[in-house]
């Protein structure tokens, strides 16, 4: 209401200040304006701003500097089942993690919470059965977890099927991982990492990836989904593309 409100004054310039889910809010509003969003990162993980290189060292001073140097950047948005989406729609064990992942766990421990959370989300998590369609193409799997990005920094591991996800190609990123044990687990998931710190294909029998620009997921049994970090519900979803949707204040090069 806020932004809608700045929207109707003709606002120049809209500032969100705090975590993911806030940012996500904000720069819903705006997509499609061409109205600039300036970020500063007050959240746990702020993943969208590690995304658009604004730096983690004294991240608010930072980002203020990044926003009166006045750089936009237009990248793309997307929506999932009518809403906002700016980083990513997670199914399975993604989505386990962020409920695991307690406010009071993230306040105590920080972005560690995540770890924590993720290492007892592999206990409850089994396989299931998923059907994907992609533009007029049916994909069948068992998988754990099932992510689609529109943008993701190295730190989002189930992201990384393509060792990175580009802000502005026109495409959805969809990851497929598959673990029958929780060591077999933790190895596809490092193996994601290593493939996003060199920016390269994770070549992993139990990674899948492959780009869409609209998608329908359905699974069985249905799962939870989070969407730029708050769950929002069951499967099935439906996420599209949006290119070009967002103004966004970055670093200069």
């Amino acid at each position: 209401q806020l932004v809608q409100q700045a929207i109707a004054d003709e606002a120049d310039l809209i500032i969100a200040s705090g975590g993911d889910g806030t940012v996500s809010e904000v720069a819903g509003a705006l997509i499609g304006t061409g109205i600039p969003l300036g970020i500063i990162p007050r959240g746990t993980a702020n993943a969208f701003a590690v995304s658009l290189g604004i730096p983690r060292v004294l991240p608010i001073r930072n980002a203020c500097q990044v926003i009166l140097a006045n750089h936009p950047r237009t990248i793309d948005a997307a929506r999932c089942n009518g809403l906002p989406m700016i980083l990513l729609a997670g199914i399975g064990y993604e989505a386990a993690t962020i409920e695991l992942a307690s406010r009071e766990l993230k306040d105590q421990w920080g972005a560690l919470a995540y770890l924590m959370a993720g290492w007892q989300a592999f206990e409850g998590q089994s396989l299931f059965e998923t059907t994907i369609e992609a533009e007029g193409t049916v994909y069948e799997f068992q998988a754990n977890a099932i992510t689609v990005a529109n943008a993701a920094p190295p730190t989002s591991v189930l992201a990384q099927g393509a060792g990175q996800v580009v802000l502005d190609d026109g495409q959805l990123d969809v990851t497929i991982a598959t673990a029958e044990t929780k060591l077999q687990g933790v190895s596809v998931m490092l193996k994601m990492l290593g493939a996003a710190l060199i920016k390269t294909n994770t070549n992993d029998q139990n990674v899948v990836h492959f780009y869409g620009k609209q998608l329908k997921i359905t699974t069985d049994p249905p799962q939870k989904v989070v969407l730029d970090g708050e769950i929002i519900g069951t499967t099935p979803i439906e996420v599209e593309c949006i290119p070009n949707g967002l103004t966004v204040l970055v670093p200069r090069p």
